[in-house]
């Protein structure tokens, strides 16, 4: 294989890669969000579930919970899992990076200085607009630095799609070093998530840097 066949072949990878990393992004913020009230919730019921949900996923490996994602189906209901690799794929990881992200708000809205909130309620605030007016312009500033080293271990973490077969980038890096007896394909591929973690940290500290309020 010439290596400009090796690197258009990995190039695809590449995006399914990318894909993965976007979507789990798309997915895992917002429902992290939902987690963390389901965390922080007075009905202690919920909360408690809500606690040993995000216990187990972070006590165990993600690759382990991508295979229950995909062949839990087919054991459990007896379902057919054709057509299911990928979808199973961003559930896993949406599901798993949740979990993280609704911890990382938890911590920053419970280090807000509750004071704050008795100053928005003497205003005339809801508690609706006291938290999207006033707490969690702050909590996001708090948490970014929090966010930013998730959104760097994503990138990598995509690697694990090769659990299930997926053909992304370190699968295909794999397949081509094992058939062309080479080294190469991992130097590409290792050049490929350096390049896409320098990116993220960019962005990241772009933002954090458009936050910096007292600058």
């Amino acid at each position: 294989m010439s290596f400009s066949t090796m690197l258009a072949t990995m190039f695809a990878g590449m995006l399914r890669t990318v894909g993965i990393f976007l979507l789990t992004l798309i997915g895992s913020l917002p429902l992290g969000m939902i987690i963390m009230f389901g965390r922080r919730s007075k009905n202690k019921v919920l909360s408690a579930i809500v606690k040993g949900f995000i216990s187990i996923i972070r006590g165990t490996p993600l690759m382990l919970q991508l295979l229950v994602w995909y062949f839990g189906p087919f054991y459990l209901f007896g379902w057919s899992i054709k057509g299911y690799r990928f979808p199973a794929i961003i559930i896993g990881f949406v599901v798993n990076y949740a979990c993280y992200f609704a911890e990382i708000y938890r911590g920053g809205i419970e280090s807000m200085d509750k004071g704050q909130y008795e100053a928005a309620e003497i205003l005339g605030y809801s508690r609706s607009q006291t938290f999207f007016r006033i707490i969690l312009p702050q909590v996001v500033k708090t948490i970014l630095p929090s966010v930013t080293n998730e959104v760097i271990t994503l990138v990598k973490d995509t690697s694990l799609a090769f659990t299930l077969a997926y053909q992304e980038v370190f699968s295909l890096a794999k397949q081509i070093s094992a058939s062309e007896t080479s080294f190469m394909p991992f130097v590409v591929a290792g050049v490929f998530y350096f390049v896409a973690n320098y990116v993220v940290a960019f962005i990241m500290d772009r933002i954090e840097r458009s936050m910096d309020y007292y600058s």
